[in-house]
């Protein structure tokens, strides 16, 4: 599977886990999406990400804020576990052991 393939089945699960979390109640704010070469060196340097190799570089990993029925800011677990069901290559950072990124929803590719 080439590149682009990889990014149209990320666009097509990522509109999943986006029915997903309407279905169970939450608002949904996206963040970053697409992510240029030189703010992924910043993040870098600036201790905001521990790889050059992130799935943003290549569109595919979103940022993804849930807003709960009372207006608060979190991260189900729930929907972590349902992005990753989708694909064996779809992995939630709020999983991650090394470095927690409750917000990051990606594709490894």
């Amino acid at each position: 599977m080439n590149l682009g393939q990889h990014q149209q089945e990320f666009a097509r699960d990522f509109v999943k886990l986006l029915a997903k979390a309407f279905e169970l109640g939450y608002e949904v704010r996206i963040g970053e999406v697409e992510r240029p070469q030189m703010v992924q060196e910043f993040y870098f340097k600036t201790g905001k990400s521990k790889t050059m190799n992130s799935m943003h570089l290549k569109k595919c990993a979103a940022d993804i804020h849930f807003i709960d029925k009372a207006g608060s800011l979190c991260y189900p677990k729930e929907l972590g576990e349902y992005w990753q069901s989708l694909n064996p290559l779809n992995q939630w950072g709020g999983f991650w052991k090394s470095f927690t990124d409750q917000p990051h929803f990606q594709r490894t590719v």
